[in-house]
């Protein structure tokens, strides 16, 4: 799975996208820069492994304490604070752990990820949450990865 009909229908859309990614570590950015057209609809990306620049970036930290950075609360904030500070149409909100506990964040659950998408002209998330299996952090962040592209296209609707 990639993006590229993703790209196409944002180019011809006329909207941008905008991602801010914790577990995942830049991985769903990379694929999107990995596309031809990818500066079309690209505006911004933030890569915020650490509770601080989380909060830094938009995301309030009284949903930290209260859900943890562990929660789709916290993706949801992340969604909608990275296409608020993009200015963009859409924005995408990752956080979770995958094969490993975080001992900055010694609660929520282990392999679970939260991945939300905020849709700014709807004022709407959606959202999913994902147990990740795999043996490797890398294959964990492809499943990742290729469940956003799926949302994705259920979003914009897009067609085989």
């Amino acid at each position: 799975m990639d993006f590229k009909k993703i790209i196409h229908t944002l180019q011809k859309r006329q909207q941008t996208i905008a991602t801010m990614e914790s577990c995942t570590g830049g991985g769903v950015v990379n694929t999107i820069t990995n596309q031809e057209g990818a500066s079309e609809i690209l505006k911004f990306s933030a890569v915020t492994y650490s509770n601080e620049y989380k909060i830094k970036m938009g995301v309030d930290s009284k949903v930290i304490d209260k859900y943890t950075v562990y929660s789709m609360e916290t993706a949801d904030e992340m969604s909608k604070n990275i296409t608020k500070f993009a200015d963009s149409d859409y924005g995408i909100g990752i956080t979770g752990q995958l094969n490993r506990k975080d001992p900055n964040n010694p609660t929520g659950e282990d392999n679970v990820v939260y991945i939300s998408i905020y849709d700014k002209t709807k004022d709407k998330y959606y959202q999913k949450e994902l147990r990740v299996h795999k043996e490797s952090r890398e294959l964990n962040k492809d499943y990742i990865i290729d469940n956003i592209i799926m949302i994705l296209e259920e979003i914009l609707k897009i067609k085989d």
